[in-house]
Parts: structure tokens; sequence; C-alpha cells
């Protein structure tokens, strides 16, 4: 099971970034499987790929070859069902699934995601 979840900002940011940004220095130091994207995070990159913006489709497809997905699934959507909605849905959705396989969210936005209970939060920019 992954430990952490990385959120699309961070995910794009890595795909985009320099190679040796701070960030792509800490995904390297962990081991196959600890880092994962949220089924919900990969969807908000993809529309953007498709869209036309960062990254190219066949740099995210070299992501997710790395970078596992992990399903939503029905613990998730009980969490996210009892997580307060103060901010965008897809970091409720984000929280709800880190909460719900007991994982980390690694963002750049601490804030977007301080008023969830029991969520632990890192940012692997600084």
């Amino acid at each position: 099971m992954s430990r952490f979840l990385i959120d699309s900002d961070l995910a794009i940011y890595s795909m985009g970034g320099e190679v040796d940004s701070p960030l792509n220095r800490r995904l390297a130091q962990c081991a196959p499987g600890e880092v994962a994207i949220s089924a919900i995070s990969f969807a908000e990159v993809a529309l953007g790929s498709w869209n036309g913006k960062p990254p190219r489709q066949s740099v995210l497809d070299a992501f997710i070859r790395i970078i596992p997905i992990v399903e939503f699934d029905e613990a998730a959507a009980r969490a996210y069902a009892t997580l307060p909605f103060k901010r965008a849905r897809f970091d409720r959705l984000l929280a709800a699934h880190a909460l719900s396989i007991g994982a980390v969210v690694v963002t750049n936005n601490e804030v977007d995601f301080a008023d969830v209970p029991g969520l632990v939060v890192e940012n692997w920019t600084v």
C-alpha cells in the first residue's frame, strides 16, 4: 500500500520541473510503490493534458509507469461523505482517499487541507 499520495499540482510540477528539484530528489528516495497518485488527481492532470496543458500525454504516461494510480473505492467514498466542504471538491476527494488508505498527502498547498481532521500533509518542495 502506498504511504504517500501526490496531489495534481505537485505531479505536474514533478513532470515539468527541474530534474534536481527538492520534490524530484525526495521522490527518487522513495521505494517503488511508496508514492502513488489517486485516480482523482490523475483525472485532474489527464484533463489538463487532454486540453493541451502540461504535461504532454507521453510525459504523463511515463509518470504513471513509475508512480502508480490508486483507485478511488467505496472506503474512500465513505470517508468523503464525512468531510467538511470548505474548499475545492477535488481536494476533499483526495483527502478522503488518503484518509481511507492511511496515506500522507504530498502537496504544495497545505492550507487547502488544513481543516481536514486526521489528515497528514507534507510539502516536498521546500
